[in-house]
């Protein structure tokens, strides 16, 4: 984003508009040393009003951060780019939440297997420490799978295999569902079907919207 070019683009639609500064400042409820500035790119108009400058400019919020007139066809361009880099952005996150989570797992089963371990080894000698550890590694267990599950849960999307719909599930049906590895046993919001439901990045395209 070019704050100069913005700069240029405002003060030829403000007077476009028909607008001094100071006139278009007190439509705004600000003053017009902040309408200089946005000119001369030294600052940009703050996220809580520019919907309301664009209305008043006669442009979108995306001609605004461009700095020009965005046409038709370059309209639908600059918003498919958008929203690929949106579920581009999603993506990389759902992976990340996803693999955080195996890493939970394994490191849940390393952590109880070694305080498993220890604890029995200890145990002839040393009845006390042996019960304490084998009790942490028995507590370790069900307290990683909580939180690698509630992060498969956060991560993307389950794909119902009936409808082909997407969706989040509640938590609980997710708690408690059977799996085999990250498809789980659901009933879609949807078509009311159960099946396994696999774990997908993304959500659908707009046609197909969450519940």
């Amino acid at each position: 984003m070019n704050q100069e070019k913005t700069g240029r683009f405002i003060a030829a639609c403000r007077k476009e508009a028909g607008f001094t500064q100071a006139a278009l400042a007190e439509k705004l409820g600000i003053s017009d040393r902040a309408v200089s500035k946005w000119e001369t790119g030294k600052s940009m108009p703050d996220v809580s009003i520019m919907q309301e400058l664009c209305a008043l400019l006669h442009i979108n919020v995306n001609e605004l951060l461009l700095g020009e007139r965005i046409s038709a066809d370059d309209y639908r361009r600059i918003a498919e780019q958008n929203l690929t880099a949106l579920r581009q952005k999603e993506e990389q996150l759902s992976k990340r939440l996803l693999s955080a989570g195996q890493m939970i797992v394994l490191l849940t089963v390393v952590s109880s297997l070694l305080l498993l371990t220890a604890g029995v080894l200890l145990a002839a000698e040393y009845a006390v420490w042996g019960a304490i550890l084998c009790t942490a590694a028995s507590l370790i267990v069900p307290a990683g799978i909580f939180y690698a599950v509630t992060l498969e849960h956060d991560a993307g999307y389950y794909e119902c295999p009936h409808c082909g719909r997407r969706y989040v599930p509640p938590m609980n049906a997710v708690i408690w569902s059977l799996h085999f590895g990250t498809a789980r046993l659901l009933k879609c919001p949807y078509c009311q079907q159960r099946g396994y439901h696999r774990k997908v990045l993304t959500q659908a395209d707009s046609a197909h919207p969450q519940p």
